[in-house]
């Protein structure tokens, strides 16, 4: 069994290295080419997928639709969740990384973006930043929907969907294709190969080049490569 699982490509939040989170940036030029590319790798190695699972944010989203345009694959089922979103930043989002490392310390910037369990500084209920205040999120319970994570909480609420909702369609024999974001992955990484808090601080996921996992009957990698050429 093989699970193919692909960060967005580059986003303008990415390219003007600017906190984004579960902010809605879009795709550059270059992004955009990354998740074409990508499908063309795929259509290289002739990987076929019967399921996709997306987040709610456009640059996964788009980068999804590139992929399974360059795959003759469009047709295939997608399913969204907000499961599958980036790690919420809280009150860092739309903040620059670099003025942020001069104003509190880079090795404090460096916590807050690496550390498996150190939170980043929490939205006010009022902010105009809440993810509640967005339509995409109203029919979901308010309780549920952050003011900034950390990478074990997103972990928490990834493992679960990956658990109930997309495990299922492996077992069943599909194909199937993640698009989503850096932390989102790297907690899916950590739940599959069983890496430590320590160890999955320093796993990094590029954009835009596939990943690829060879899964036994009880979904254990036993192989794992990214399609790089």
């Amino acid at each position: 069994m093989k699970l193919t699982i692909v960060r967005h490509g580059q986003s303008v939040f990415n390219q003007s290295n600017i906190f984004t989170g579960w902010e809605d940036a879009g795709l550059t030029e270059k992004g955009i080419e990354e998740a074409k590319e990508a499908g063309r790798k795929l259509q290289k190695y002739g990987l076929k997928f019967d399921i996709a699972f997306t987040s709610v944010l456009t640059r996964a989203m788009k980068t999804l639709y590139y992929i399974l345009e360059e795959t003759n694959q469009l047709w295939i089922p997608v399913e969204k969740s907000w499961r599958l979103n980036e790690r919420h930043y809280g009150a860092l989002q739309r903040l620059n990384k670099a003025e942020t490392a001069e104003k509190y310390g880079e090795e404090q910037v460096h916590q807050w973006r690496r550390s498996y369990d150190v939170l980043p500084p929490l939205l006010e209920e009022d902010d105009e930043r809440q993810a509640k205040k967005e339509r995409r999120y109203q029919l979901l319970d308010q309780k549920a929907i952050p003011s900034g994570e950390n990478l074990k909480m997103t972990l928490e609420r990834v493992t679960p969907y990956w658990m109930d909702t997309i495990a299922p369609q492996i077992k069943q024999g599909k194909y199937v294709i993640i698009a989503a974001h850096g932390n989102s992955i790297r907690a899916l990484v950590k739940h599959l190969e069983n890496l430590s808090d320590e160890d999955i601080v320093n796993v990094e996921i590029p954009t835009g080049i596939p990943l690829i996992y060879e899964l036994d009957d009880k979904l254990k990698p036993t192989n794992k490569y990214f399609l790089e050429n």
